[in-house]
């Protein structure tokens, strides 16, 4: 199995909350959530705004923490181990760090802290005239010739997210993402702005470079118990992690040849552990033929631990 976890855009008020309420395995990695940021962060996910809860200093670890609940439950209620059953592991953007802890290389709160800090530098990194924008129905290369029509050093625009054959997403300044989006919706294609605090995935976040490496740097990485597909070299990784993930705020996140490689390596079923299942839809575009398992509540938990 290829076990997968969700990135920024699959928050949702609420979500978790089944899993919290029924198993304290779940309501345990809450509260070590809690107090890794000295925050009451479980609060803000089930009880909170919208507003709130898609800043991305609260998003990035409040879906850590929700994907982390179901493995602990399935692992400590259900005798569930994915460790066991997976070949590799994987997750968009922010879910990487969601990988690297089911897999063993980060602790919960580590990876807490460490999601926190890098939420806060990223929305801090460039916090005006920046966007992002999916474009659906284009290929890759098309995108990267009109984003070459429209690039300079004083209006960057890049691909921050290669997600699937037909949706790509650009990232950096608000004028020169908008004259890309203008270039595509010509074509008749669709394009989506998208509700971040920066432009991610592009140079213009090379000012929470710093910050994110000092927080890593303090944090003890360990050896994968499987390996990890880098979103960055969209391939499995065991080692040089800390490098690879300061070089993921700047660079593409390679989604579509991460699930390439993972089905050429053999890894005929998904499984997507957390909120959402935004990351199944892509798959299924990229491999149609691999298995789908999306495990996001208290129900599907349950229905995947009888699998």
């Amino acid at each position: 199995m290829f076990f997968v976890f969700p990135g920024q855009g699959s928050q949702k008020i609420g979500m978790g909350k089944d899993i919290y309420d029924n198993f304290s395995s779940a309501r345990d990695v809450f509260h070590e959530v809690d107090d890794a940021i000295s925050l009451k962060l479980s609060d803000l996910i089930f009880f909170g705004t919208e507003d709130d809860l898609k800043k991305t200093e609260n998003t990035q670890p409040a879906l850590m923490a929700v994907s982390m609940a179901m493995v602990k439950v399935l692992e400590k209620e259900f005798n569930v181990n994915i460790v066991e059953k997976a070949k590799f592991f994987a997750g968009h953007s922010l879910g990487e760090y969601t990988a690297l802890c089911a897999a063993g290389v980060i602790s919960i709160a580590d990876a807490a802290r460490i999601l926190r800090t890098r939420g806060i530098a990223m929305s801090c990194a460039f916090p005006q005239n920046g966007a992002m924008a999916a474009i659906i129905g284009l290929n890759l290369e098309t995108v990267q010739q009109m984003i070459e029509e429209c690039y300079s050093k004083e209006e960057v625009v890049q691909i921050g997210n290669d997600n699937s054959a037909a949706q790509t997403v650009i990232s950096g300044y608000k004028n020169a993402v908008n004259k890309v989006v203008e270039m595509a919706a010509k074509t008749n294609a669709k394009t989506v702005f998208l509700e971040v605090s920066g432009p991610f995935h592009s140079e213009l976040m090379a000012n929470a470079v710093a910050a994110l490496s000092e927080v890593l740097e303090k944090t003890n990485f360990y050896n994968p118990a499987k390996p990890i597909i880098s979103n960055i070299t969209a391939q499995a990784e065991v080692d040089n992690f800390k490098e690879l993930l300061i070089r993921q705020l700047t660079g593409r996140i390679r989604w579509r040849e991460s699930i390439l490689w993972a089905e050429s390596n053999s890894a005929s079923q998904c499984v997507e552990i957390g909120s959402g299942k935004v990351l199944l839809g892509l798959v299924k575009r990229t491999a149609p033929n691999m298995t789908l398992i999306s495990v996001n509540s208290l129900e599907s938990l349950e229905k995947f631990a009888n699998y």
